[in-house]
């Protein structure tokens, strides 16, 4: 695949890879066994890039491994279930090469591949595969989802080389000063949002044009001891030379040396990854379980027969014999886990199968530390469900149901009631495609009153191919959730999906109102930014319905589960990013690649959006320039002059335009602020102007054979003939023999003009010269009548671009103007796929997180539909794969508080009716009737949002008006659309002056 679109196609995931993704394309992986856990293995690994996978599965399709198999149909039962999934997974991606095997896993067999993993492998199967390849060098990986219950386990061998095990890139930043001393102390510009602890204790660093202290440079990597979030010490600088400017520091991760244990050996004395160390013992008591259930497999030819006490307490017994951990065997869980060992659940599947691909991403890339050596998923805790623990081996037998192996869990009559779910998913991204995958396999809304409604407002991205399973690249450009819900109907045509192309917000509450969310049983989030996850927070929170909020970042995911008086209600997800940066600092003294990159962007809207906006609108209507504002109507006049100047003739004139611009910015520019503050300049008597913050520029001088100078010209010159719609030559050669032979003015300072420092008021400008702008706008008036005369005019109507992260172009130009803003102060540079990452404000994903998140989401859906209250059966889930670390834990109670001398919950809210016998709406005075009748409140103050309803220190005239006034006549002037329930605050008499807390809202129904 060519470069330019295996970038655009995995992107989101190179940014979590890094360079190691490249090696994904050379790699063969055996994927065996194609039940559940088999098929999100490969569905992820096929969605990643994986060179070649095959599939290996000698036993034939069912109806009952429809449960949590969404590659087959229901016309592929009684084919082989590794033939049937290729034919699905080779749609997937066409990159990579899909094939299927049903015979015998020979050891010649196996030796052309780097992974192999197992799945519903018997015990004797895994150790003999386990043998061979610990022997040969393979990464063996066995992954078995049971019940409520999973099992991973990892062998990559004697000697295997971890190449990057940390998330992201090694740092890289600008060195501000490094003293000599003994030790001596680096002080280094830390990246702009990223967090402090960019380097540890022990890490090795190399440093690079460094001016002065040239002793650093080239030098093989130093320890450092990190004294705080900008300053590390580096050892003996007192006999360098004294620093003088500039120079980068580099973070140097070496490659990590891992040993791993045979699975024969690893069984005896496992090494098991635990969140905590109270987690161990439940952990080693599956370990012990699973191993039991090989045993009674092999000796009765089957699994225990869900809820079947004979069965279960055989299991223990053998777990009994297995047993030879320290401490004591838990019988409780081994017999819990034997009871639904026979089930399958689509969700474990999921996160087990999503975490094994994983580990085999990280075989193949070298990329984040392996798992070391087992782990376990516990999803014991739902057989606490009140009720469970009475199901029957009657309420839990086989139906000849696609739903067999959950009704083995949680019995025949939940299977009905997730049937009758209505649910919204909003958002149809990586998560949400999961999700509603995972939904159909559940059978959620699958009944004849179930209702699963998705709504999205984008479109199938060439982007999105890579981890959003539903989608194929015939998609492209349609609605997701359209192509989402057909693709769930044809996994489950059962379901009742609905498809809208809305977005969740105040703009849509006509749509998706208090009633409507009132309504669902459930509300699921897959959106992507922190205020929609926000607002459906408080919409949810409002109505009082359950929600469960799933997010990634990278390899890292979150699940968040709220339920109505039973959790606390889940603020937003983190800080709000904040990319905007002091202007001045942008324009002349930029210190990160941030930095450089916001200026490219604003570069990218000032030459080829705003100022094309500005004539367009002028040459439609000359009223336009009376109606600009004072303060920026000069610079806007002086554009449209410009661009109506500037129009090219054909593509050399884009092309020098480009190179002049490139002049103005990479080389007179910075001369002029040099000018203006020279390098010995002081701020003050003794006091370095360019210091701290502030670096020193150089200018810039072109070199047509520069690759980075060329790239800015073309992309520049492309993009100015795009406004001009000229043709535009690819011709890279051509451009460089022209640019050599051009020959522009030498640099002249200019005087008087004015440059703003971080001390000054960005906003003090000089009045703007009221004469100029007369007679600019005049001139303009006479160049539009003239060009109105001209039989070309139509050409003059230009194409405004906004940037779009997805246009290589674009990107390229960004690109190459930071780059060289970048080398004008000396900022380490970033590369393509980094600058579209930063300039698109592009999330890093991943196929194998959002996967992991969205199983352990429909984990609490279960628990949810059951409708348990104990808040000991939900739990929160943190995941952090590249570390191999799974958090789940209870969520946190309500909070409570006082008010009025009562306790209430922070879910309590008051509802009133806000409307008589007679059908007519209530009025304010009423309002407050109601809260003295029905608490014994007298209120001083109420209020909808900011409005006032009324105020008891009002004079008597105001209060009288506003007392008899209907709720809707007193926000009928705010301009804010009317809703059917208003939310009401209010002040009471009997409230304490030194209370923290408000009283709990009041709702009001309008008729």
């Amino acid at each position: 695949m060519a470069g330019r679109e295996e970038e655009a196609l995995y992107s989101r995931q190179m940014y979590v890879l890094g360079d190691g993704s490249r090696r994904l394309a050379g790699a063969e992986v055996l994927v065996s066994g194609l039940r559940g856990t088999g098929a999100q293995v490969a569905a992820a690994l096929v969605l990643a890039g994986t060179g070649r996978v095959v599939l290996h599965d000698s036993g034939t399709a069912c109806t009952a491994d429809r449960a949590q198999q969404f590659l087959l149909g229901e016309s592929n039962i009684g084919q082989n279930r590794a033939e049937a999934s290729q034919r699905v997974l080779a749609e997937l991606n066409p990159h990579v090469t899909v094939s299927a095997h049903t015979g015998k896993l020979s050891e010649d067999f196996l030796t052309s591949f780097q992974v192999v993993v197992l799945t519903e492998s018997p015990l004797e199967e895994q150790l003999r595969i386990g043998d061979f390849c610990h022997a040969q060098g393979i990464c063996f990986i066995v992954a078995d989802a049971k019940g409520l219950a999973g099992q991973l386990f990892c062998d990559f061998g004697k000697h295997f080389i971890t190449n990057s095990p940390a998330e992201g890139n090694p740092a890289c930043v600008a060195v501000q000063h490094i003293s000599q001393g003994n030790p001596g102390v680096v002080t280094y510009k830390g990246a702009e949002n990223s967090p402090h602890d960019l380097f540890c204790d022990g890490n090795l660093v190399t440093f690079s044009g460094v001016e002065g202290m040239t002793e650093l440079n080239d030098r093989d990597p130093i320890p450092v001891r990190v004294l705080d979030g900008f300053r590390l010490e580096i050892g003996d600088t007192s006999s360098f030379s004294p620093y003088s400017r500039g120079g980068l520091v580099s973070q140097v991760c070496l490659p990590q040396a891992h040993s791993y244990e045979p699975l024969r050996q690893a069984l005896v004395k496992p090494k098991i990854q635990v969140a905590a160390l109270r987690e161990l013992p439940r952990s080693l008591s599956l370990h012990t379980a699973f191993q039991a259930l090989h045993a009674f497999r092999r000796e009765r030819g089957r699994l225990p027969r869900p809820r079947a006490p004979a069965d279960a307490e055989r299991v223990l017994e053998l777990a009994r014999s297995l047993w030879m951990q320290q401490g004591s065997l838990d019988e409780d869980l081994v017999q819990a886990f034997a009871s639904v060992s026979a089930g399958d659940l689509c969700p474990v599947a999921s996160i087990i199968g999503a975490l094994a691909a994983q580990e085999v991403l990280k075989a193949i890339t070298g990329k984040f530390l392996p798992l070391d050596q087992w782990l376990y998923l516990d999803a014991l805790e739902c057989l606490a469900l009140e009720g469970a623990a009475t199901l029957t081996e009657e309420d839990c037998a086989p139906r000849g149901s696609r739903y067999d192996g959950q009704i083995a869990i949680f019995g025949a009559a939940f299977q009905e009631r997730l049937a009758q779910q209505k649910y919204l998913v909003v958002g149809a991204g990586a998560i949400g495609c999961e999700l509603l995958k995972n939904f159909a396999m559940m059978g959620l809304a699958a009944g004849p009153d179930g209702d699963l409604i998705v709504t999205d407002m984008d479109t199938v991205a060439l982007s999105n191919l890579h981890r959003q399973f539903l989608y194929r690249s015939v998609d492209i450009s349609q609605p997701k959730s359209v192509v989402a819900a057909a693709a769930v109907k044809h996994m489950n045509p059962e379901i009742m999906v609905t498809a809208h192309q809305n977005q969740v917000g105040p703009a849509t509450e006509m749509l998706y109102g208090d009633e409507f969310f009132q309504h669902l049983d459930g509300v699921a989030s897959a959106v992507d930014t922190l205020e929609a996850r926000t607002y459906l927070e408080r919409r949810c929170f409002r109505c009082r319905t359950p929600l469960l909020d799933s997010g990634t970042e990278g390899p890292r995911g979150n699940v968040l589960v709220m339920v109505p008086f039973l959790t606390k209600p889940h603020g937003p997800a983190g800080a709000s990013e904040d990319s905007s940066f002091p202007s001045c600092t942008v324009r002349n003294f930029p210190h990160t690649i941030q930095h450089t990159l916001q200026w490219a962007l604003d570069e990218f809207e000032g030459l080829f959006q705003l100022p094309v906006e500005y004539v367009n609108a002028f040459m439609g209507d000359p009223a336009f320039l009376e109606q600009l504002p004072a303060k920026n109507a000069l610079q806007i006049l002086e554009q449209v002059r410009d661009r109506l100047r500037e129009r090219p003739r054909d593509w050399w004139d884009c092309v020098r335009w480009a190179r002049r611009h490139w002049q103005s910015r990479y080389h007179d520019g910075i001369a002029q602020l040099l000018h203006f503050y020279p390098p010995e300049h002081e701020a003050s008597p003794g006091v370095p102007f360019w210091s701290g913050d502030k670096t020193c520029p150089h200018p810039l001088t072109f070199d047509p054979d520069n690759d980075t100078h060329m790239d800015y010209v073309l992309a520049a010159a492309r993009l100015f003939a795009q406004v001009y719609k000229v043709s535009p030559c690819s011709d890279r050669v051509a451009a460089q023999t022209l640019l050599r032979s051009m020959v522009l003015p030498p640099f002249t300072p200019q005087e008087g003009l004015q440059i703003t420092t971080e001390e000054e008021q960005e906003e003090v400008q000089a009045p703007a010269d009221h004469m100029r702008r007369v007679e600019l706008t005049q001139d303009l008036m006479q160049q539009r009548q003239e060009l109105l005369a001209d039989k070309e005019v139509q050409m003059l109507l230009m194409e405004p671009i906004r940037f779009e992260k997805d246009d290589d172009i674009h990107v390229d130009f960004i690109t190459a103007a930071s780059n060289l803003r970048a080398e004008n102060y000396g900022i380490p540079p970033a590369d393509w796929l980094t600058s579209k990452r930063i300039a698109g404000r592009i999330v890093p994903a991943i196929i194998t997180t959002t996967a992991a998140v969205a199983g352990l989401a429909c984990l609490e859906v279960y628990k949810l539909v059951w409708g348990c209250r104990d808040l000991g059966c939900y739990r929160n889930s943190n995941l952090f794969p590249s570390c191999y670390l799974l958090l789940r834990f209870q969520p946190p109670p309500p909070h409570t508080y006082q008010y009025c001398g009562r306790e209430w919950s922070c879910w309590d809210q008051l509802e009133m009716q806000a409307v008589r016998a007679d059908g007519q709406e209530i009025t304010v005075q009423e309002v407050l009737d109601w809260l003295q009748r029905t608490y014994g409140w007298t209120v001083t103050v109420l209020l909808c949002g900011y409005t006032m309803l009324y105020n008891s220190e009002d004079d008597e005239e105001t209060q009288a008006r506003l007392l008899s006034q209907k709720l809707s006549e007193t926000l009928g002037g705010t301009g804010e659309p009317l809703r059917q329930a208003l939310e009401l605050s209010y002040v009471c008499e009997e409230e304490d002056a030194e209370a923290e807390e408000t009283g709990p809202p009041l709702i009001c129904y309008l008729p």
